[in-house]
C-alpha cells in the first residue's frame, strides 16, 4: 500500500504537469467529401517465424511498399504505401548512426542523473528523519522525473527494435536495445521486439494484432468470466497493466516466461536470444536490489518503473483507440488501411520532443516502421499531411491535441476499455 500511495502521488504530479484548461481534449477527423469505396485488398502480410526481426529475412516495409504498388489503388480510398512514400522527402528515410547514438547518450545521462539524485535523497539523514507522508512528498516529484526519463529511454530502445539506430552497423541496434530496454527499462528486449513487430505487421486487425486485444461490445455477455471480471476491475489495473503484459503474457504471450502464441513455432535460436534478454533484465534487477536493499530498490527503481510503464501504456492505448477507429478482418484488412487508423496525439511541444515524437509522429511510424527514425518523424508527418491534402485525402489522417493526457487515458479506458462496437469492424 505504501508503494501504491507513492504511485498515486506520482500520477497526481504528472496530472498537474499536464493540466490543460479544456475539460477533455477533442478529436475531429477532417470531413470527407463524397463517399469512399473501401474495396478489399489482396495484400496478405504474414509474420515469418524463422528468425526474429531480421529485415533481410522477415518482410520489410520496403517489400510492403512494392506489394501495394502492384495493387490497383484507384478503387480504394486509402492510397497504396508506395504513393504515400512519394509524399515524404527522401531524407525522412536516412538513418544517421551518430545522431541516433547522440540521443541514446542524452537519455542515458538523464536516467543516470535523475536516479542517482533520487537515490541520494532516499539515503539521506533528512529523509529518514521525517514520517512516511513527508518522505513520499519529498520523493514523488523525483520519481515522476526519473520515470519520465526512463520512458524517453524506452523510446530509444523502441527505435533499436526497428533497426533504426544504425543500418550500417546492425550490432549497435542489439546493444542499444539491450541497454535501453533490458537493463534500464527492465523489459526483455528480444521478446518485446518480436511481439512488437507482429503488432506492426497486423495493426488494427481484429484478431491478429499484437499488443492490443479487441472485444466486441455487443458480445460482452458472452465473454469468459475472467475477462468480464477484468473489465469490472479495469480502473484498478492501470498502474500494473504493463507488468501483467510482460509476466502473464496477456494477450500475446509471456515476455519473461515463454508461452502463448508469440512462441508458437519459434526456432531455438530465437528463444536463446530471448533468454539472453531476460537474463540481462533479471541480473540488472537483482544487482540493484541486493545493492540498495528492498525498501530503497522499490522507491528508487520500481516506482519510477511503474511511472514509465504508465507512460508506455497510456501512449500505446491512446494511439490506437478512437471513437471512429476501424478494425479489419482477413477479408478487409491491408497494411495501409490499418496504419491510417493510428492516431497522432500531441501532449505538448516539449513533451513530444522529449518523447522523440512517439506520440505526434505515430502515423508515419506505422506506415514506415523500419524506415523513418524518430528524429525524422516531425518533418515526415508535416509532409504527409501536406501530401494527403494535395491528394484530397486529408480526411484519412487523425490528430488530436491531448494536453490533458492523464485525464484522457482514465476517461477513455473507463469508457471503452478494450471494447469496440460492431459497426467499427469492417468485415
Amino acid at each position: 500500500w505504501a508503494g501504491l500511495s507513492i504511485v498515486a502521488l506520482s500520477l497526481i504530479s504528472s496530472c498537474s504537469m499536464a493540466w490543460s484548461p479544456s475539460k477533455f481534449s477533442s478529436y475531429t477527423r477532417v470531413p470527407k467529401a463524397g463517399a469512399s469505396d473501401r474495396s478489399k485488398s489482396s495484400s496478405d502480410l504474414q509474420v515469418a517465424s524463422t528468425t526474429v526481426l531480421a529485415p533481410s529475412v522477415e518482410e520489410s516495409t520496403a517489400t510492403v511498399a512494392r506489394r501495394q504498388d502492384e495493387e490497383t489503388s484507384s478503387s480504394r480510398d486509402v492510397p497504396a504505401l508506395g504513393q504515400v512514400m512519394k509524399m515524404l522527402p527522401k531524407e525522412s528515410f536516412e538513418v544517421d548512426t551518430m545522431e541516433s547514438l547522440f540521443y541514446f547518450g542524452v537519455d542515458f545521462a538523464a536516467v543516470a542523473a535523475t536516479m542517482t539524485f533520487l537515490h541520494s535523497v532516499v539515503t539521506s539523514d533528512i529523509y529518514h528523519s521525517v514520517p512516511f507522508p513527508v518522505q513520499a512528498a519529498m520523493v514523488a516529484p523525483l520519481q515522476v522525473l526519473t520515470g519520465f526519463a526512463m520512458w524517453c529511454m524506452w523510446c530509444i530502445g523502441h527505435d533499436a527494435g526497428h533497426s533504426l539506430i544504425s543500418k550500417d552497423k546492425k550490432v549497435l541496434n542489439d546493444v542499444v536495445g539491450e541497454v535501453a530496454h533490458s537493463m534500464i527499462c527492465l523489459t526483455p528486449f528480444v521478446p518485446w521486439q518480436l511481439s512488437h513487430r507482429r503488432h506492426h505487421l497486423n495493426h488494427n486487425h481484429l484478431t491478429n494484432d499484437y499488443s492490443h486485444q479487441w472485444f466486441i461490445r455487443e458480445s460482452k455477455d458472452e465473454l469468459d468470466w475472467w475477462i468480464q471480471l477484468s473489465y469490472q476491475t479495469r480502473n484498478l489495473q492501470l498502474p500494473v497493466l504493463y507488468l501483467v503484459y510482460l509476466l502473464l503474457g496477456i494477450p500475446d504471450g509471456g515476455h519473461v516466461f515463454f508461452y502463448g502464441r508469440l512462441w508458437e513455432g519459434q526456432p531455438e535460436g530465437t528463444k536463446e536470444r530471448a533468454m539472453g534478454s531476460v537474463a540481462v533484465s533479471l541480473a540488472t534487477a537483482a544487482t540493484l536490489w541486493s545493492t540498495m536493499g528492498t525498501s530503497d530498490f522499490l522507491v528508487v527503481c520500481m516506482v519510477p518503473w511503474l511511472v514509465m510503464s504508465f507512460w508506455l501504456f497510456m501512449v500505446t492505448y491512446l494511439q490506437h483507440h478512437s471513437d471512429d477507429g476501424k478494425l479489419y478482418t482477413d477479408d478487409s484488412w491491408d497494411f495501409a488501411k490499418g496504419a491510417f487508423e493510428t492516431v497522432d496525439r500531441s501532449y505538448g511541444a516539449w513533451t513530444d520532443r522529449l518523447s522523440h515524437h512517439m506520440m505526434d509522429g505515430h502515423v508515419v511510424h506505422h506506415l514506415f516502421f523500419e524506415r523513418v527514425p524518430h528524429y525524422r518523424l516531425a518533418k515526415a508527418t508535416k509532409a504527409l499531411r501536406e501530401g494527403l491534402e494535395d491528394a484530397g485525402k486529408l480526411h484519412l489522417y487523425k490528430r488530436v491535441e491531448t494536453l490533458d493526457y492523464t485525464q484522457e487515458i482514465v476517461k477513455q479506458f473507463n469508457k471503452n476499455w478494450f471494447f469496440v462496437s460492431e459497426d467499427q469492424v469492417e468485415r
